[in-house]
This record gives structure tokens, sequence and C-alpha cells, in this order.
């Protein structure tokens, strides 16, 4: 049996409190790059974009971290802007759930190899079942779950939701 965690408005709230603190953190940046976990992540790092867009002048540049989430080792991670254009930029990635912290950790890794001015991570939940040394920076909802529940996040515009089964 799923149970709902929360809703469409509570979600819309706590992606405008994210889109808030990214942009205390960096009100004095000429650009934040929302860079978005393929899939889920990306869908909310759009959200994020949306609010930041209405609440700030800074240039937000939206791309997409691609990434085999059941085998990030073997394959390569693919960012879609260069390293000389990364190079000290504020670098924002998101994601929708953190589980054990292996996603997240990987989509690092291109921009490790960027000059970057610093990198912040965005969680729209985090499960607290890390397994590696990840730290999320904004956080919409922090959830302690068995290892056998799931929790589902849909970003669909009039159906968004975070269920737990």
């Amino acid at each position: 049996m799923a149970t709902q965690l929360l809703n469409e408005t509570q979600i819309e709230n706590r992606i405008r409190r994210i889109a808030f603190q990214i942009y205390e953190d960096n009100f004095e940046a000429d650009e934040i790059i929302l860079a978005g976990i393929v899939k889920g992540g990306y869908v909310l790092a759009a959200e994020i974009e949306k609010r930041l867009k209405e609440i700030c002048e800074i240039k937000i540049t939206l791309i997409e971290i691609n990434l085999d989430k059941n085998s990030q080792a073997q394959k390569p991670i693919q960012v879609a802007l260069p390293n000389d254009y990364l190079q000290n930029k504020t670098v924002v990635i998101v994601d929708d759930v953190l589980n054990s912290g292996k996603t997240l950790t990987y989509a690092m890794l291109p921009f490790l190899n960027a000059d970057v001015k610093k990198i912040r991570t965005v969680l729209l939940v985090d499960r607290d079942h890390k397994r590696y040394p990840v730290h999320a920076d904004f956080v919409g909802f922090e959830l302690s779950t068995t290892l056998k529940e799931h929790v589902t996040v849909n970003l669909t515009p009039g159906n968004k939701r975070i269920m737990l089964s």
C-alpha cells in the first residue's frame, strides 16, 4: 500500500524554498549551472530553473547529466558543456531522491575535472541511507525509511506527489 508523503502544493513550496536557498548562496554569481541528473533530477532542475528566473536576474543554464544509474563506473558520464565553459562557474547538481549516494557521487565527476568555482547539491528527498560520503546542501524533504521501502517522485504538472511504498 502506497502512502502519499507530499502533495502538489507541498512540493511546490519545497521547490520554491530550494530556489531561494540557491539564490541566497549565489546572489553574487554571474551564472549558475543547474545540472540535473538524468530523468527525475533533470525534471526537478527545470522546475528550480523556473523559480530562479522568477526571483533573480542571474543567468541560469540548465543541463542534463547523462549517466547509467545501474553502472555508473562502466559507462562515461556526459554533460553538454565543455570544461573550459565550466571554469569558475557555480554548479548545482540536482537529483530527485538520494538513496545510497552513489549516483550523486558519480554525477560530480565531470565537474571535478573542470576548474569550477563551487559545487552544490540539491535533493528533493533524502532517504538517509548513505553508503558514500556525500552531503546535500539543499534538501526539500528528509525521510528515514527502511531499505525495502520505495520512494516515488512524480513531478508531472497537476499530478505532483511523493509516495512511499
